[in-house]
Parts: C-alpha cells; sequence; structure tokens
C-alpha cells in the first residue's frame, strides 16, 4: 500500500528539504528520488501515527544511504543539515578521532585507552567518554581559568571539530563532555563565554562517518573494523535491558520473526529532549543501509524511530 502512496500523494514531495549533492562534503553518494520519496512519507507516516503525542516534522530528521551496490551509493535526507544536540552519538566522532589519533602515533594504545574506548559506545558511559576527550584534545576538567587561559583551553578543546572539519564535514561542533550530572569550573564558564554551548551533529554527517566506518574507510580498514566491533549489537540475543541500544531505538523495527538474521551495527542517543540512534544495517538478501534518525523533545516515545526505520525494511527498487 505505502508503495502506491507515493504516485498517489505527489504532495509529500514538498514535504522535506531535497537531498543535497553528496552527503555533508563527501563525493560519489548520489541523491535519490526514490529513496527521498519513501522518506518523505515515512515522516508524514510518523506525524500522523503520533499527533497525538503532540509530534511535529520540524522534531524529527533523518538520513538514510544505501550501499548495496559499492558503485552506486545513493541517499536521501530529511532535515538532514539541520544542527541538533546529538547526545551520546557525538561518541561516535570521539571513537573515529581516537583512532586517527592512534594511527598517527598522537595517542598511545594501552590497556585502559582500549577499556574507555569500549565503555563509551558498547556501555555509553559518559565517564569513559571524559577521558578519551581528555586525551584527544590534552585538556582536563577542572577549577575555573583565567580569560586567558580559557580561551586557550577552549581552542585545545576544538580538536576533534578542525580533524572533521578538515575531511570535509561542515558545521558541526563535537567539543564538549556528555554529562550525567554537571557541568562544573572551566566546563561551565565555556558554556557561559564562548558559542556554540552545547555539541551539534547532522544527521548527514552522521551518516556519512557510520558510512566510512562501514565500507572501511575511516582512518584504515583495520580500524573501521574494530570501530565497527564496539558498535555490533546482537539485536536477536537476550534481552536484558528493553531501553538499551541494541532493543531501545532501531532494533525494535528488527525484532519481529520474517526479520531474523538482519546484523546491526549503532550508536544511541538519549537524554530526557532527545531520542536518536546512528545505525548500519547488513540484510541476509546482501542490501547494506545507514539510516539515521534524530528526535527532539519526545525522548519517551520509543515508536518513532522504528516507524523512520520500517519502510526501508523491504528492498527498494532505487
Amino acid at each position: 500500500m505505502k508503495r502506491l502512496l507515493l504516485f498517489a500523494m505527489p504532495w509529500l514531495a514538498t514535504l522535506t528539504l531535497s537531498a543535497a549533492d553528496g552527503l555533508a562534503g563527501l563525493p560519489g553518494v548520489t541523491p535519490s528520488p526514490t529513496l527521498q520519496a519513501i522518506l518523505n512519507l515515512a515522516v508524514a507516516d510518523t506525524v500522523e501515527r503520533f499527533s497525538e503525542q503532540g509530534v511535529t516534522t520540524n522534531q524529527l530528521a533523518a538520513t538514510v544511504v544505501d550501499l548495496t551496490n559499492p558503485d552506486r551509493l545513493v541517499s536521501a535526507s530529511y532535515r538532514g543539515d539541520v544542527l541538533i544536540y546529538p547526545a551520546s552519538v557525538v561518541k561516535l566522532f570521539y571513537l573515529a578521532a581516537a583512532h586517527r589519533w592512534l594511527e598517527d602515533g598522537k595517542l598511545t594504545e594501552t590497556p585502559e585507552l582500549r577499556r574507555a574506548l569500549q565503555d563509551m559506545i558498547v556501555e555509553s558511559y559518559n565517564e569513559a567518554t571524559h577521558y578519551v576527550l581528555d586525551l584527544l584534545t590534552g585538556t582536563t576538567s577542572g577549577p575555573e581559568l583565567s580569560d586567558e587561559a580559557l580561551t586557550a583551553w577552549v581552542e585545545q578543546r576544538k580538536a576533534v571539530n578542525r580533524y572533521f572539519q578538515s575531511l570535509g564535514y561542515p558545521n558541526i561542533n563535537a567539543s564538549k563532555k556528555p554529562w550525567s550530572e554537571g557541568p562544573y569550573g572551566r566546563e561551565t564558564q565555556a558554556i557561559q563565554r564562548f558559542e556554540p554551548k552545547r555539541n551539534f551533529l547532522t544527521t548527514d554527517a552522521t551518516a556519512r562517518l557510520m558510512l566510512e566506518i562501514a565500507t572501511g574507510r575511516a582512518v584504515s580498514e583495520e580500524r573501521s573494523q574494530q570501530m565497527l566491533n564496539l558498535l555490533r549489537r546482537d539485536v536477536y540475543g537476550p534481552v536484558k535491558d528493553p531501553e538499551d541500544q541494541t532493543h531501545g531505538f532501531t532494533g525494535i523495527a528488527l525484532l519481529v520473526p520474517w526479520r531474523e538474521g538482519v546484523k546491526l551495527w549503532s550508536k544511541a542517543g538519549w537524554t530526557s529532549e532527545t531520542r536518536h540512534d546512528a545505525a548500519y544495517l547488513e540484510f541476509p538478501d546482501g542490501r547494506k543501509l545507514v539510516v539515521v534518525v534524530f528526535t527532539t523533545d519526545h525522548a519517551k516515545e520509543r515508536g518513532l524511530i522504528p516507524s523512520i526505520v520500517r519502510p526501508f525494511l523491504e528492498p527498494v527498487e532505487k
């Protein structure tokens, strides 16, 4: 029925921003009108389904990349260039930066760093992320600083931004520590004195990084595989916590008998304001997809992300 609606409701094409050329500065990814139409419909269906909860189009953003054919990567994007607070999805960027630093000899691989990277991605621990960001930037949290020292400290904290900007990632901020409580001291000073005050990502930029990890192009093929090992989610395994990264986000859409065998790699983000997921999916029939969905103002609504993802779980003519 949905496939028919794509052609029966041409007004859906005006619902979203059209996919940009390339993907967040990455050449070789072509916008797909068919994928775009399906994404438009997924957004429209989701807003209608959750209208009683007050969900609106400006509370959703999504980017989809089909990488089944490595010679013809195609994408679709809805508000994919809009800056949104990423919550723990930013840890994906810290992971990639850490592997770049390790590859370049700017960091030394130690058991403690390996433990921190695993806890940052697998468990999504904020404390582990603090340690990783300190190593990446040569900064630490602590007492307030003088104006001059604070300015220098903030510039050091932009090291990850500078790395991704050098790769052509536009307009993101990955320089802040995620907090459960806090921040305090110089962290608060920096928020009060300088913009931007929070981390910001786009679904386009996040999809690009997930794509590069999935295809072995993030730092190196070997390091991309190490990143994937940490991102792997056993969605069909035992459910210890229905709200964990495996079962509480994109995985919800996969937990039906006829979708067994789909492999999932992901990094979720969840706060009192946001519910996000960045996922890479491999299907038994050989299809490969990156799907990134950010949602705001409805953090407890578990159905939003799977509602966007489900239309892409069946083969699509591109």
